[in-house]
């Protein structure tokens, strides 16, 4: 795996990205996932700047490998993040829900490696056309916010790779060695694993949630809220209430009423298991533990190597 596109982009031992998960990956899970060989990334999503910059400085501390920061680009607070990432020394920004061509220049013009996630080839084009360093392409079996064409990851992996040069990371129901092997033989270079991480005991998510997690089953998880930002969840009392609310024809405004503020602290942070936001990826229905960073990275990379093997015999 050492002459890889991702491995040598990011100066890392193994091509596997650790999502930068709002309210699941603080310091503590970015810095073991860097310490493992992959590349461990602070979710800035649900973080004020200062909390940012407390989280940053602590992973400096914590591992002397490279880490980066996931910054959604809708934040309200985007310059500040910005000014922070770059006083803070951080080397690697992912951005996502937002267009790449707004701070993908000034990024790079400050030294930054910058990497955009999508959800269709449309947008893996522009990404590229900015001048992202690499592109992580998410199926939509992926948790939280998701494309709203439905694409699968199985789908879209080629679709991108036969349209763009840059190195290509596929998302979205990767929690294993075997899967990370389909999509490398189907174009990626790496992969990015969401999922996989919250139900780690480094991740900062709320012991509650990580156990529904866990007892997570295949068709528990939906995609829903299309009109507001597609959002995959565990079905629970706040999922039905969605559903009985779109029996009515809600206008947005009523969806985005219900939804409230901090739905997804609530949940996942908070454990609050009923009325909270669950977000997590279809791959749950195969995470039946919670491991320390370094046996999930173990695991994931032995059984490459094992499947990789397999595929050879074939």
């Amino acid at each position: 795996m050492t002459n890889n596109r991702i491995t040598k982009l990011f100066n890392i031992e193994y091509p596997i990205v650790q999502a930068g998960m709002i309210w699941n990956s603080g310091w503590r899970l970015a810095s073991a996932a860097s310490n493992s060989g992959v590349l461990g990334l602070i979710g800035a999503g649900s973080m004020y700047p200062d909390v940012l910059r407390e989280h940053i400085q602590k992973c400096k501390k914590a591992t002397n490998n490279p880490f980066g920061v996931n910054v959604p680009m809708l934040y309200p607070n985007i310059e500040e993040i910005m000014n922070i990432l770059v006083e803070e020394g951080v080397k690697i920004v992912f951005t996502s829900a937002g267009n790449p061509k707004t701070w993908t220049p000034w990024l790079k013009e400050k030294g930054i490696t910058v990497v955009h996630v999508v959800s269709s080839v449309k947008f893996a084009l522009k990404a590229q056309e900015a001048g992202v360093d690499a592109i992580v392409a998410e199926g939509f079996e992926a948790g939280g916010h998701n494309g709203r064409d439905e694409t699968t990851t199985l789908t879209l992996i080629p679709m991108v790779k036969e349209k763009i040069h840059i190195p290509l990371i596929a998302a979205g129901g990767i929690a294993t060695g075997k899967a990370m092997l389909a999509t490398m033989i189907l174009g990626a270079d790496g992969v990015q694993v969401g999922s996989r991480f919250v139900a780690s005991e480094e991740s900062s998510a709320h012991e509650a949630f990580k156990k529904v997690v866990v007892n997570t089953k295949e068709g528990d998880t939906q995609l829903t809220l299309k009109e507001l930002a597609p959002v995959r969840l565990i079905k629970n009392k706040f999922y039905n209430d969605i559903q009985a609310l779109y029996k009515t024809g809600p206008t947005v405004e009523a969806l985005k009423t219900l939804l409230g503020r901090a739905r997804a602290k609530k949940g996942m942070f908070e454990g609050e298991l009923e009325e909270g936001e669950l977000e997590i990826g279809q791959i749950a229905g195969l995470i039946h533990d919670i491991k320390p960073v370094s046996k999930i990275v173990e695991d994931i990379v032995q059984e490459f190597e094992e499947a990789k093997k397999m595929v050879d015999g074939l």
